[in-house]
């Protein structure tokens, strides 16, 4: 079960790392029979940080960041506790009736949503999304364009026409993900832009476990988490020979990434090979030439300090521990997004899950 828990160019053009895309996203998690995690969970994230918590455990919504803490009442958390907990008792019915759908008696199962919205800060364009998935597969998503629900399953099929019914309720819901959801956004940008705002430097290393291994580029330390990170050979980009690492969670809030070229000594040493880093937000670009000093390795070096092979391999697993850790958290690596575009932004003046006025509660299956 935990395996299931634990289930994103060459000269002449210009490449840089893309534009600042801010997030809005929350993640409901609903159990059944899973050893030592609590029956439902809610996080709330900005920019990928967590910034709200609840679970049935405590049943109280609390800050994560001392921004939140700083910039919200005792009314703002009552509600989402009141919300949260309205939200539990749904989930706790719709696990129930799912595993009478799919013919399932007992056992581990998972019930979960995931919606939010993003807005660019160049374009202006914003997106809007939420979906539920059953057991790591997707079970039913909305459609901002047509304002119905899209299932890819048979046993979602009585879902959708359940909630295509209510047209008031897939009405707000539009409402929400294209307008609400972006003006809570911007305000808790506003609310923790000391912190989501900042853009810090990557710390980059030329990594190496034996002579015949990839040669891995690893930055880490950066912020926010929008990078790109290649390899260029005589100044061209390298498409070939490469792996691509996930962009990971570091514990102190910055982010990491590795990129891992198969290149042989002869070929490296007779060309010239860099890594190239871009940070969102920062125009310096951060380049490490492929050089036999540059090289951290697993034998015969005693470097010791910031570019310490046993020091980055530290921050490596730290930085992938989080991120599993943060993955069990939501129970979201299992679901894959769907999202539609949408414009739009009204003021608001209530909780942003106040299902009253956000319009973006949630339905029983």
């Amino acid at each position: 079960m935990e395996g299931c828990i634990l289930l994103v160019l060459g000269i002449g053009l210009l490449h840089t790392a893309s534009a600042v895309t801010h997030s809005l996203k929350y993640f409901y998690t609903a159990s059944s029979e899973v050893p030592n995690f609590p029956e439902f969970v809610v996080v709330g994230m900005v920019d990928d940080v967590q910034m709200v918590h609840y679970d049935s455990n405590s049943q109280r919504a609390v800050p994560k960041q001392d921004w939140m803490n700083k910039r919200t009442d005792t009314q703002y958390w009552e509600r989402e506790t009141g919300n949260f907990l309205g939200s539990q008792q749904t989930f706790k019915i719709d696990i129930n009736t799912l595993k009478q759908r799919f013919n399932q008696s007992g056992g581990v199962h998972t019930w979960m949503r995931m919606y939010g919205c993003e807005w660019d800060e160049d374009t202006r364009v914003t997106e809007g999304f939420d979906q539920f998935g059953y057991d790591g597969e997707d079970f039913v998503a909305f459609d901002l364009k047509t304002k119905t629900w899209i299932a890819p399953t048979p046993q979602a099929v009585i879902t959708k026409h359940k909630w295509d019914r209510n047209m008031g309720f897939n009405e707000n819901m539009n409402n929400y993900l294209t307008q609400t959801c972006i003006d809570w956004l911007k305000k808790y940008l506003d609310y923790g832009k000391s912190t989501l705002m900042r853009t810090v430097p990557p710390l980059v290393s030329l990594l190496q476990k034996t002579p015949s291994s990839p040669v891995t580029c690893h930055a880490t330390g950066f912020y926010p988490s929008g990078v790109m990170v290649f390899w260029q050979k005589d100044g061209q980009e390298q498409h070939e020979d490469m792996e691509n690492g996930e962009t990971l969670h570091n514990i102190d809030g910055t982010f990491q990434k590795s990129v891992h070229l198969t290149v042989t000594p002869d070929k490296w040493k007779n060309n010239k090979y860099q890594c190239v880093v871009q940070v969102t937000g920062i125009k310096e670009d951060f380049i490490k030439v492929l050089t036999e000093s540059e090289i951290q390795t697993n034998w015969g070096k005693t470097n010791r300090g910031a570019n310490d092979p046993n020091t980055t391999g530290s921050a490596l697993i730290i930085g992938v521990v989080v991120a599993l850790l943060a993955v069990v958290a939501v129970v979201v690596g299992v679901v894959i997004w769907k999202k539609k575009s949408k414009k739009g932004f009204l003021p608001t003046s209530t909780s942003d899950t106040d299902s009253d006025n956000s319009g973006k509660g949630v339905q029983k299956t």
